[in-house]
């Protein structure tokens, strides 16, 4: 039986996108993903049973080559089996998305953490987008263990540089619990800019004073926000700019450090940074359901992660061209890019028409809450 168009396309836009893979791994690639997306559920099973009544072939052979494509060489069975460095394909898969970036300039990412209950721990950099978030760079690691994250954090992001061209802005987002000097200088050195929440302990000075104050005074609740130079931290000082914000409606203020200067920095671009919980709810409970995932080993969960990471660029990129479609409809509004893109998916699957032609579009920051 032939596969549906939007397959087809699918996996040629794999096979030019990620050259170094095979061309039958290209194939599991995309039907993985494909099946991932449309029923909107990580699970294997779930996945193998759509397909093979989709496609009319058996589901036996189709559910081994989903499992065999997380699994080690020396498992596969056959000859001349490789196995998958996810690593070697964070650039490309970040490349991927720029291809359809409509802005042009700039790019925001999120560094985060989560876990799946207490067997893992995620390490992701993800690009923020319309209230979603697509992961394009990550580790996978015991949960519960104790170990360095910053040399995994210098590797990911080392990983995503040769993949953003010249000229791009791009900002890098961290909650509080990330903040070190040592991830801002690493950030600053790739020509990114860190955009990263402190909290309101310790000392600060402003650029030229020489009395340090106290930063959990450097705010009141209700206040403007106030953007200015100044050095964080006496043991270990930070020089910065300082951009401060207590909104009436919220129990504490943002702090933010970055190395912008204070007329560099326009609307409320750390309001994006809720964007990454967004996208774990997208893979998790909102979405793929990758917490019902039993796997075990860090290593095949990375695999997994990175069929999950398309199946949303796939959702989120075919909401995206709908939102736009959609521009003035509230209900739609109300719709994440990546629910929007799984309904639009199944409404053109029944329909028996091609989807829109599928594209990201510029950024609209938030304004400063008054």
């Amino acid at each position: 039986m032939p596969y549906p168009e939007e397959l087809d396309y699918w996996t040629e836009e794999l096979s030019i996108e990620f050259p170094q893979l095979s061309r039958p791994q290209v194939n599991v690639l995309a039907l993985y993903s494909y099946g991932m997306a449309m029923t909107h559920h990580c699970g294997q099973m779930v996945i193998t049973i759509f397909l093979a009544l989709l496609l009319g072939i058996t589901s036996q052979n189709l559910r081994q080559r989903l499992r065999e494509w997380n699994y080690e060489a020396s498992r596969k069975r056959g000859h001349k089996r490789r196995e998958i460095q996810v690593e070697d394909h964070f650039a490309p898969l970040l490349s991927f998305i720029l291809r359809h970036w409509r802005e042009k300039k700039r790019l925001v990412l999120a560094l985060d953490v989560t876990c799946l209950r207490d067997r893992h721990t995620i390490l992701a950099i993800s690009v923020l987008y319309r209230g979603c978030a697509i992961p394009v760079a990550w580790r996978v690691l015991p949960g519960n263990q104790p170990g360095e994250w910053h040399p995994i954090w210098v590797s990911l992001i080392q990983k995503l540089v040769p993949a953003v061209p010249s000229g791009y802005q791009v900002l890098a987002l961290c909650d509080r619990g990330l903040y070190s000097k040592r991830l801002f200088t690493i950030l600053q050195s790739v020509g990114w800019h860190p955009f990263m929440r402190i909290r309101a302990q310790g000392m600060y000075r402003r650029i030229h004073a020489k009395k340090w104050r106290a930063l959990e005074k450097v705010a009141f609740r209700g206040m403007p926000s106030q953007c200015f130079r100044a050095h964080c931290f006496k043991g270990d000082t930070l020089t910065c700019t300082l951009w401060v914000l207590w909104a009436a409606k919220y129990e504490e203020p943002c702090l933010v450090v970055t190395d912008l200067l204070p007329k560099q920095v326009k609307g409320n671009p750390y309001a994006l940074r809720a964007w990454i919980e967004a996208g774990f709810k997208d893979l998790k409970r909102g979405g793929l359901r990758w917490e019902q995932c039993k796997t075990t080993a860090p290593v095949r969960m990375e695999r997994l992660l990175w069929v999950m990471g398309l199946a949303l660029l796939w959702l989120i990129r075919s909401g995206s061209a709908q939102s736009d479609e959609l521009l003035y409809d509230p209900i739609a509004a109300s719709l994440s890019c990546a629910r929007l893109g799984w309904l639009a998916a199944l409404a053109y699957a029944i329909l028996q028409q091609p989807m829109l032609s599928a594209h990201f579009s510029p950024y609209l920051f938030p304004p400063l809450p008054s």
